[in-house]
């Protein structure tokens, strides 16, 4: 077992019990307001009776933690905020599964869909409540009041962000006109800003400087952005069988992703394709081949670089110390040494 499983597998305990107390899931008497948010996170089936289902990756808590002990500091003290930022995450999920009208998550039936809209959206919104109140619970883990007012806000400021990539990325559904600067404006709102908050409050919680606080959240906004342009391309380019998922999709769906806008705004033979309604496997043949004679790829991969190398660079510049500083570099090697 590695640094990075090992204190991972730690770290998520801690997150998971934390979060159990802030969502009032430490009772067994099944609760239909708080069930709702029990369910979305895995702990309760539709019937609101104890379950264990997978919940996602909690990645981005335990990014946290790492981040506050390779900065110097007792990672335990910054479990409320990695509690905090989780389930705000969780809470971005349910009210965009409203928004997209998805069906599943995780493998299971969406809160809206078993619940109503109305009922979701009451549940998305005391999550997001709830998730403040989880990062008031950082002075009772000894943190001052001044850094846990200051965490608060960065808090909030994220939330923001998050909420203008959202706006963008809906905007974007409306629109056949969308600039690569734009697409890059969204995910940096839509995903990277909130890995940023992540290793900046784990710095902060853990008392660094305000310029190695500063490293850690360049080290995260560029984790994020890398992780999503791999994303991009691997699901035009990836190997299905180690991706779990078909690689045809993202073009079957038209989805605007960074390659594709590159090649819509550098090809006029793509463009004229993309105006057509039908879509099959000889349309995303055709796509692709348009895809690599405009360089859309070779773009995507030398994007991705760029972020990865920018990311590793402040983390060095951070000055992290001990296993958790290996174990971040760990976790920065599985998100970004994914083969495109």
């Amino acid at each position: 077992m590695n640094e990075l499983q090992q204190l991972s597998a730690q770290m998520r305990q801690a997150v998971n019990a934390e979060m159990k107390a802030v969502l009032h899931a430490t009772d067994d008497t099944p609760n239909a307001f708080y069930g709702m948010m029990h369910y979305h996170m895995g702990w309760r089936d539709e019937q609101l009776q104890p379950a264990d289902v997978n919940a996602g990756k909690q990645i981005r808590p335990v990014i946290c933690l790492l981040a506050c002990q390779a900065a110097g500091g007792d990672w335990q003290q910054a479990v409320p905020a990695a509690a905090a930022i989780e389930l705000l995450h969780n809470f971005s999920l349910i009210h965009d599964d409203i928004e997209d009208a998805s069906p599943t998550r995780r493998g299971r039936k969406t809160l809206w869909t078993i619940w109503g809209t109305e009922q979701a959206i009451n549940a998305g919104d005391a999550m997001f409540a709830l998730a403040h109140l989880a990062m008031n619970r950082l002075v009772d883990r000894g943190v001052s009041a001044e850094t846990a007012v200051t965490a608060l806000r960065r808090f909030d400021e994220t939330c923001v962000r998050l909420t203008q990539g959202q706006h963008a990325d809906m905007d974007f559904e409306q629109r056949e006109v969308i600039t690569v600067d734009e697409y890059l404006a969204m995910i940096t709102g839509k995903t990277a800003v909130l890995v940023s908050l992540c290793t900046e409050l784990g710095a902060l919680i853990a008392g660094a400087d305000s310029e190695t606080v500063e490293h850690y959240a360049q080290f995260g906004l560029n984790l994020g952005l890398a992780f999503q342009v791999i994303d991009d391309i691997l699901g035009i380019w990836g190997d299905e069988a180690v991706i779990g998922k078909s690689a045809s999709t993202d073009i079957l769906t038209k989805k605007k992703t960074l390659p594709v806008l590159y090649g819509l705004n550098h090809n006029g033979a793509l463009r004229q394709l993309y105006e057509q309604e039908q879509t099959d496997e000889a349309f995303v043949k055709q796509a692709i081949q348009v895809l690599n004679t405009t360089g859309a790829r070779d773009y995507a991969i030398e994007r991705a670089t760029y972020y990865s190398e920018n990311a590793l660079q402040h983390l060095e510049e951070a000055e992290p110390t001990g296993s958790a500083f290996t174990a971040l570099n760990q976790l920065s090697d599985m998100l970004l040494q994914r083969d495109f």
